[in-house]
């Protein structure tokens, strides 16, 4: 499991762990890594997923791998244009080429052994963009993407595919570290709902499950078909403010 040492990453681990599975987590930061792996009894590989060269090494001594949990990721909030190119590349690097090299290296054992899962965290900002996400909805869409034609591909081989899409989740991860004020009506998940659906994803071999109130559901499924309304509609709730304060809670991780 990638991106451990997060809230949400730290809810994932402990509902797998409570399944009876062996965990091997992953994460930049040993020290919060540590005492995780204590309390599960699981081990653990350091890694930045942004190196290429970590990632081949990751494989290698995650050995043996029935189920990838890929949730590490950086945000990338604010505007496209004042990130530089390096910056936008490590944001490709972490959130959208490591989970694909991951599962590519990981899938054809599965394949072999005709069992085996692949969970991708994606974001509802993978099927809705939002101002001053260009470079993270991007990321989102497209490890949505990949997931979802990945699932058609190793469907015949006996390995599952899922993608998780978090809305705004409380507690934990980006979105509550930017300590940003949502509107009356603009409801949150929680970490544990977040980990919940991917025990889901995992035992029912759903394609995709959102988490999310209602009506973030909907205004997704919107912008897939009418864009320019939902943008219209999102506009007048408030997604520029939103977007702004996110961006400016985030600034010192971009």
């Amino acid at each position: 499991m990638t991106g451990a040492t997060g809230g949400i990453g730290n809810a994932i681990a402990r509902a797998v762990a409570a399944r009876g599975a062996q965990l091997v987590l992953t994460g930049r930061r040993m020290e919060a890594l540590g005492p995780l792996a204590a309390e599960l009894g699981a081990a653990v590989v350091a890694c930045d997923l942004a190196e290429r060269d970590q990632v081949e090494r990751l494989v290698t001594e995650a050995g043996e791998v029935d189920v990838l949990i890929a949730n590490a990721a950086h945000p990338a909030s604010g505007l496209f244009t004042e990130f530089d190119q390096l910056k936008i590349d490590k944001l490709l690097e972490v959130n959208l080429r490591a989970p694909i090299a991951l599962a590519r290296a990981l899938a054809p054992p599965m394949m072999a052994r005709r069992r085996g899962h692949l969970v991708f965290i994606s974001s509802l900002a993978g099927k809705a963009a939002s101002p001053a996400s260009a470079i993270y909805s991007a990321t989102k869409f497209g490890l949505r993407g990949f997931a979802l034609g990945a699932r058609e591909d190793l469907r015949p081989h006996g390995v599952g595919v899922s993608v998780v899409l978090p809305g705004f989740i409380r507690d934990a991860g980006m979105f509550a570290e930017a300590d940003v004020e949502l509107p009356w009506g603009v409801g949150t998940r929680t970490p544990e709902q977040v980990a919940a659906a991917v025990m889901q994803a995992v035992e029912r071999n759903r394609a995709e499950i959102p988490v999310a109130p209602m009506a973030l559901r909907l205004g997704a499924g919107l912008a897939s078909v009418a864009p320019t309304l939902a943008s219209a509609a999102s506009r007048r709730m408030g997604s520029d403010r939103i977007a702004s304060d996110v961006a400016a809670g985030q600034q010192h991780k971009t």
